[in-house]
């Protein structure tokens, strides 16, 4: 009987209520919608890759119920909003998982690695630990003006990973060509230009990227900037969902929505063919969170000579590429990386180009591409793909 009693008295769980109330407060009461179906847990995709999947039902009960939870899980999530796409009452279960890592911030709870990454955000303007004084040093052989509010419609946000990645410069590079190609007036800020705080909001450190979002929102102001095209979807869906909080005042797309329009009103020719069989990855943060899968299949198809093919899951279903939600900052073991499933999935269409739109999957796709040293797959940005063909 005294065996049994000490057993009860460890398995009980205690509910913290300023537990409660702080995250409550800090997710709008996202969690409490949830009526435990167990539908995220069974469509996240890390049940594709570990014999244990992530149990996001029981962290969202944890949410709801006060309770500390176990850590670890909470840093695996990608964000990709695969559970929010198909949970039946619509829960924001990125928002809650957010809010879950902000709490851990303040506990001390995090991983190894990231204090660091906001360091570097901190002293550096970018988390790629990377001086701030060689932002714009992709540009040096570009012909890319400084941006003036009076003579350029357009402000192009480079970002920190197409500005410091030397793969996704290529992107950057590419991009600008095409836009100077269809008679855009646009301009940067080159080494003025302000992280834009994404990656301190992936990994949960909310208060910290209210800091970012207010001092870059402050910026774009003084610089009289009201239009916004991205390379990347992670710095749309910042500014496009996350900086209106604290005061936006410019608007922001993605350059894909953008290209989409200039091929619309005719001012961008393709001239050369492209002829290759194409499968399209769709970005998490432009597609499921967004809604944006139109434009990047309207401008592969406007290529000539591309032919299209969808890969088994694609649109809303698509498979995240493991690079969202601060994974681009922290290790995953091989074999557990959603980007190896993807290359064999687009290696089913029996296309060998592999476009994307965005910086994170391009490095992803590519990585896992070579580990798989009998696929040849081409991995290339819808940018790179249509300044080859003008």
């Amino acid at each position: 009987m005294a065996e049994m009693r000490q057993r009860t008295r460890e398995d009980v769980m205690l509910i913290d209520d300023e537990l409660w109330e702080a995250l409550v407060e800090r997710t709008d009461g996202a969690a409490a919608l949830c009526f435990q179906c167990g539908v995220c847990t069974a469509t996240c995709p890390w049940g594709l890759v570990k014999h244990k999947p992530l149990n996001v039902r029981n962290m969202m009960h944890q949410a709801q119920l006060g309770l500390k939870g176990e850590a670890g899980g909470l840093w695996l999530c990608t964000t990709c909003a695969q559970c929010e796409a198909l949970c039946p009452r619509g829960v924001d279960i990125p928002q809650v998982i957010r809010g879950l890592r902000s709490l851990a911030w303040e506990r001390r709870e995090t991983q190894p690695g990231l204090p660091s990454l906001l360091w570097s955000i901190f002293w550096n303007n970018n988390p790629w630990d990377q001086p701030p004084s060689q932002r714009a040093a992709w540009a040096k052989n570009v012909a890319i003006p400084d941006f003036d509010p009076q003579v350029h419609d357009v402000l192009l946000y480079i970002g920190c990973t197409s500005s410091y990645d030397q793969r996704a410069q290529r992107i950057a590079v590419a991009l600008t060509k095409v836009l100077t190609s269809a008679g855009v007036e646009f301009g940067f800020l080159g080494d003025e230009e302000p992280c834009c705080g994404e990656a301190a909001l992936s990994v949960g450190h909310l208060d910290y990227f209210k800091e970012v979002a207010a001092q870059t929102a402050d910026l774009f102001n003084q610089r009289g900037v009201t239009n916004v095209v991205t390379i990347s979807p992670h710095c749309y869906d910042v500014f496009q969902n996350h900086y209106p909080e604290i005061g936006q005042g410019f608007k922001a797309q993605h350059y894909t929505q953008f290209i989409a329009s200039l091929l619309e009103e005719g001012r961008l020719e393709l001239h050369q063919s492209l002829d290759h069989p194409v499968t399209f990855q769709d970005p998490c943060y432009l597609g499921r969170i967004n809604g944006e899968y139109a434009a990047p299949r309207q401008i592969l198809r406007s290529i000539p000579g591309v032919q299209l093919l969808e890969m088994e899951l694609s649109a809303q279903d698509s498979l995240c590429c493991g690079g969202g939600g601060g994974r681009m900052w922290l290790e995953t073991p091989a074999g557990e990386r959603f980007s190896d499933l993807r290359i064999q999935q687009a290696s089913e269409t029996g296309a060998d180009l592999l476009a994307t739109a965005c910086p994170f999957c391009v490095t992803c796709l590519e990585d896992s591409i070579k580990s798989q040293t009998s696929n040849h797959l081409q991995v290339l940005d819808i940018a790179e793909l249509l300044a080859s063909v003008i």
